[in-house]
């Protein structure tokens, strides 16, 4: 895949022990690679499906990493009240020009005035056991999210103004 290629970026969500249900996909637009993975940008004009709901359309412009390895992906974004979002989800697989993961549940913020919060911690609960998330899941979650919320806070590359040169990439590019 080169610069300015598209990838087809798909979410899935856990359906009893096999990821089969689409959660969210959407397209975006390969910026380019760098020590912390892929990164992918979306406009203010990129075309957001949820499951079977009707699209939607972003606040504003975006940028996802897909990481080499790990249990997140985590999304920056250039205006609203999240600074940062990452989804905690299985490890991504390439297959082609579409990455896919599977969502699993918790996420990890950092509001753009500055405090960090793991949420959705009731549904993680809720669907760990509903969908019989296997133990080994379950830790690999609860480990990422620690570890998350700590280079959140911490502002750890990526976390920090690793975003800013490939937002300016961008940017320069359209």
């Amino acid at each position: 895949m080169s610069e300015g290629d598209l990838v087809h970026v798909r979410f899935l969500k856990w359906f009893l022990k096999w990821p089969d249900r689409m959660h969210w996909r959407y397209d975006l637009r390969r910026l380019g690679r760098d020590e912390h993975g892929v990164w992918l940008y979306g406009s203010e004009r990129t075309v957001l499906q949820r499951a079977d709901e009707p699209p939607k359309i972003p606040a504003s412009a975006f940028l996802t990493l897909v990481p080499p390895e790990g249990w997140h992906v985590p999304i920056f974004n250039l205006e609203g009240p999240y600074e940062i979002y990452v989804d905690i989800n299985t490890p991504s697989v390439w297959d082609g020009a579409t990455v896919s993961m599977v969502d699993l549940d918790l996420d990890v913020v950092r509001y753009r005035n500055g405090p960090v919060a793991v949420i959705d911690e009731d549904e993680f609960v809720e669907h760990r056991v509903r969908f019989g998330y296997p133990p080994e899941v379950v830790a690999a979650v609860e480990r990422t999210a620690s570890a998350l919320v700590t280079a959140l806070v911490e502002r750890i590359e990526p976390f920090g103004t690793a975003a800013d040169r490939w937002f300016d990439r961008a940017a320069s590019s359209t």
